[in-house]
């Protein structure tokens, strides 16, 4: 039998094509949890046309692989020890997530940061380039079960039990609310669609706009200056069973110290400005969501439900909640537009803060000039005042799980 001959090139080309495939009978969602979040990215990158669920995926893993890096720098560095309170002092995002210990943690610094941030900006752009090449006018769907997830948080390529997405995210996203699912039960599968792309188009402009604002008032060089100080005072690494005064009120002051020197130096202004624009963006995209997702007729595993529907994360939302939910970001987008003022505690009224203008002209911000209002000043301004109306609303139609929807709806 005459052996059949194949060039290099079609070798090169059929082994091309495999790795590109996913193994037959395998999911998308199968696949991240055999592989994880990265290489199933690769894979979908490579391919020369993507289906539109897999242009979908592209922008959902870059997304969660923004939530991975900030993960692997809390385990190489041990940062959610040494920044651990800076965390929530600041507001950075991912710094509280809880990790696995690492034995043997690199230094850390506070340029760790800005390289996380302008990381997790540079994602949510990939996130948007790929959800852009989406046809607005085209059905798709995804079907992604959450046990699938985990997050390759100390970087060896194996999933370990601590490393599963609902392990990590799911107590600091509900609380004490939350309750580990039951392993007897169906696993939970989201179906995503056309209308949640718009929805994880506008969360990327969320987090590029925190993460903008933070690389506007860099903190590198003051968390740098507290952990130099902390070494040269020469205090002790609080454990867990620490109950003395430095490991409480200390520790907030290290954060304090941090968060001070952070914006109290004359931030970025291209930074202040992006950050602005990502969220009015924000807030666009969320419209196109609601516009979106209230004319959807089916009822299959949704991830944001409208009135009619339910949500595969096992709740209904009260009836009107688009409506009420775009009234606080309609007070959200007049305020970055300075049509609306925030209120100040000191002065008569019909005066308030022009938000929007501290973001375009921005000033170092002095937390005792704000205090006493001498740093509020250049940003004061005659106008129409916000109201809580809005928030209220939303809140009462919540029933007291207003901020839990805050960070689901964005």
């Amino acid at each position: 039998m005459t052996p059949v001959k194949v060039s290099p090139v079609k070798a090169a080309l059929f082994a091309l094509l495999i790795l590109a495939t996913p193994a037959a009978a395998e999911t998308l969602s199968q696949e991240i949890g055999a592989t994880g979040i990265a290489p199933t990215l690769a894979r979908l990158k490579a391919q020369p046309e993507p289906a539109l669920e897999d242009i979908f995926a592209i922008g959902g893993l870059h997304f969660l692989g923004a939530v991975e890096r900030a993960l692997q720098l809390q385990w190489r560095t041990g940062a959610d020890q040494v920044a651990g309170n800076a965390g929530d002092t600041l507001g950075l995002p991912f710094l509280r997530l809880p990790v696995p210990p690492n034995p043997a943690p690199e230094p850390f610094n506070g340029a760790l940061i800005t390289q996380l941030f302008t990381h997790i900006d540079a994602d949510m752009a990939a996130a948007r380039t790929a959800l852009a090449t989406l046809p607005q006018d085209e059905e798709f769907g995804l079907e992604l079960t959450f046990s699938d997830l985990w997050f390759d948080v100390n970087l060896n390529g194996t999933r370990e039990p601590e490393e599963d997405a609902l392990t990590i995210l799911g107590p600091q996203l509900l609380g004490w609310e939350w309750q580990a699912p039951d392993p007897a039960a169906p696993p939970l599968t989201i179906r995503f669609d056309t209308a949640d792309a718009a929805w994880l188009t506008a969360y990327t402009h969320v987090m590029s706009g925190v993460a903008n604002t933070v690389l506007a008032f860099d903190p590198a060089t003051s968390i740098d200056r507290v952990i130099a100080s902390r070494t040269a005072l020469k205090v002790a690494q609080p454990s867990s069973d620490d109950f003395n005064f430095d490991a409480s009120f200390g520790q907030f002051l290290d954060a304090f110290a941090m968060l001070e020197g952070a914006v109290n130096q004359q931030p970025d202004a291209t930074r202040a400005k992006a950050a602005k624009d990502h969220f009015l963006a924000m807030i666009a995209e969320n419209r196109r969501f609601w516009s979106l997702v209230a004319v959807e007729a089916d009822n299959d595993r949704e991830w944001v439900p409208n009135d009619k529907q339910t949500s595969a994360l096992g709740f209904t939302l009260p009836p009107g909640t688009g409506d009420t939910w775009l009234g606080v970001l309609a007070d959200g987008e007049a305020l970055l537009q300075g049509r609306l003022l925030l209120p100040y505690w000191r002065g008569t009224d019909g005066q308030g803060i022009n938000l929007g203008r501290m973001f375009d002209d921005p000033a170092p911000i002095s937390i005792t000039g704000w205090l006493q209002g001498w740093a509020a000043v250049p940003y004061l301004e005659q106008g129409p005042v916000i109201t809580p109306t809005s928030l209220r609303q939303f809140d009462g139609l919540m029933g007291g799980n207003a901020g839990l929807m805050m960070v689901f709806l964005n």
